[in-house]
């Protein structure tokens, strides 16, 4: 009898949002389609239309805890990614789950700012994920406005401003930088002190809500799987190339 392929386990801590298109969502999505298995704590409920956010309802930081210790004492997971994580408190306490489940890859996709670089989080909160939640990190996967929010300033020299991001002790992947003709997604691998540049056509999307969701959800299944970081993001960066130029659901305002 052929023996089964291991399937990565891929554990999330993450918010819900009704247009299928990011969150939670967005991960249960990508994670299937690269070959895990996906499960799920819950953060927040995300009321939001093709227009704007309406509202952001907290989950109670107990119920978050007890959804994680649920799973990861009971199941386990190859491979854990929080999404938003909207308060300090509930950063404190996602942090303590992953200390107290911290055998396999962790991926910090924070969510501080939003394109336009408006701060989506209070100071506590972004302090709280520098010392408690980037420490844990295997990889962080900041996009290109919360890289810069974190450092202070633009991106000008990647390999010094990305070897800055890993003062942690995490590796960084910073996502769709401008570099004029193409957008760039940076690696630096800590563990190897090298920077790797994933470099992608700009492509003019209707809808782009999710898609950092979406890498990131990629990267941590093949993390899952047994991957080095350097092949699971390649492998995620040549899945994203497949699944923005095929065919998607696109959000459009019903008439």
């Amino acid at each position: 009898m052929e023996k089964k392929t291991q399937t990565g386990k891929v554990f999330l801590i993450a918010g819900s949002e009704p247009l299928g298109s990011a969150g939670i969502q967005a991960d249960i999505k990508a994670i299937t389609r690269c070959g895990g298995w996906a499960a799920a704590a819950l953060t927040c409920i995300v009321d939001e239309d093709v227009n704007h956010i309406k509202g952001i309802h907290h989950l109670p930081v107990e119920l978050i805890v007890s959804q994680a210790e649920s799973f990861l004492s009971t199941v386990g997971a190859d491979c854990i990614k929080t999404g938003i994580l909207p308060t300090e408190e509930i950063i404190h306490a996602v942090a303590n789950v992953l200390r107290r489940h911290n055998r396999q890859p962790i991926l910090i996709d924070p969510v501080i700012v939003n394109f336009a670089g408006e701060q989506l989080v209070s100071d506590a909160a972004i302090n709280a994920y520098k010392e408690e939640l980037f420490p844990l990190a295997t990889l962080i996967t900041p996009n290109v406005r919360e890289a810069e929010f974190l450092l202070g300033h633009s991106i000008d020299n990647p390999e010094k401003d990305l070897q800055k991001l890993s003062q942690w002790g995490c590796s960084v992947l910073v996502k769709s930088v401008d570099e004029g003709s193409c957008l760039v997604d940076y690696l630096y691998d800590y563990t190897t002190k090298t920077l790797t540049p994933h470099r992608k056509k700009k492509l003019e999307l209707d809808d782009r809500n999710g898609t950092g969701d979406t890498l990131a959800s990629a990267i941590a299944t093949h993390l899952a799987t047994g991957e080095s970081l350097a092949t699971a993001v390649t492998r995620a960066e040549a899945y994203m190339g497949y699944f923005l130029a095929g065919p998607r659901y696109y959000i459009s305002i019903a008439k």
